[in-house]
């Protein structure tokens, strides 16, 4: 995959050639699924998806995604606007989407940043005609807008709270049958997890109370929770109330197809899920919903 970004006069530059595009390509489809538009944060060392308040402010859930450029480009040139040497661009997910997944079987993708009455990333795909031999080629001129310097703060990694606990779940598509049957009887979901490996699901209502039990899950080493942030006894229960319907969203990141997701909670405060791939990974921060 060939990533060439170009805008004319003053604007940044960024050229590269770009390998698997498949799991930008599940990247960008996960996020659709949450909110219309995220911002695209090219660095020269990094590259970042990310969801703010700013960009999804009604959904308050945040997504940031992280891509070492190292393992997506063989070759990478950015040149930015000032000493930062970044580009920010604000972009509708679906749309990017949309144009990725009509790469995934092709020879050569080229992005550009190109202005065609509004800046645009232009993505010619170029595919190979087994029967024929030839090359067609499809262009999608997908519309950006050019995040202003003074919005940059915004869309920061965000701080992340001393959890009181750490665990891995369980398989994704697992959650999601469970989410499925639940979502039904309630519009929230309780999330609780202890320090032994132990997980639970819970919805309740005035006439039902549901839960979905996990035993012997890995519990990983938080490297910013101290001991003294966690319970005494191992087999607390920690617990947070979320939006069902959110939960379900971040299941949505199977397209991903993780190698590890590890769930930190803070009780009735926070939900922090990791994303873990050999090539990215995704942190995804939860609202709680109080009683």
């Amino acid at each position: 995959l060939l990533l060439l970004l170009l805008l004319m006069l003053l604007v940044p530059l960024l050229f590269a050639v770009m390998s698997l595009y498949w799991l930008c390509s599940g990247v960008v489809s996960t996020l659709s699924k949450v909110s219309k538009t995220c911002i695209l944060r090219l660095m020269p060392d990094k590259v970042y998806f990310v969801l703010s308040d700013r960009t999804a402010p009604s959904t308050g859930v945040r997504i940031w995604c992280h891509l070492e450029q190292a393992n997506f480009f063989d070759q990478y040139q950015i040149e930015g606007r000032d000493e930062s040497n970044q580009i920010l661009l604000e972009i509708v997910t679906e749309q990017l989407s949309r144009a990725l997944r009509t790469a995934q079987t092709a020879a050569c993708v080229k992005l550009k940043l190109t202005h065609k009455h509004t800046p645009c990333i232009t993505i010619e795909v170029s595919m190979h005609a087994a029967s024929s031999g030839r090359t067609r080629s499809v262009t999608h001129d997908v519309p950006v807008t050019l995040v202003a310097p003074r919005f940059w703060g915004d869309y920061e990694e965000p701080p992340m709270p001393r959890y009181q606990v750490s665990i891995c779940l369980p398989a994704l598509k697992t959650l999601r049958h469970a989410i499925d049957r639940l979502k039904n009887l309630s519009n929230y979901l309780i999330l609780s997890a202890n320090n032994s490996g132990s997980f639970t699901l819970e919805v309740e209502t005035d006439d039902v109370s549901v839960r979905t039990h996990f035993k012997d899950l890995d519990n990983p080493v938080v490297e910013n929770c101290p001991a003294s942030e966690q319970p005494a006894d191992p087999e607390k229960m920690i617990s947070a109330r979320v939006d069902i319907r959110k939960f379900g969203q971040f299941l949505q990141a199977q397209q991903i197809n993780p190698t590890k997701i590890v769930c930190n909670i803070l009780e009735n405060r926070a939900v922090h899920c990791f994303v873990l791939h050999d090539d990215m990974h995704l942190q995804y921060f939860l609202p709680v919903v109080v009683r």
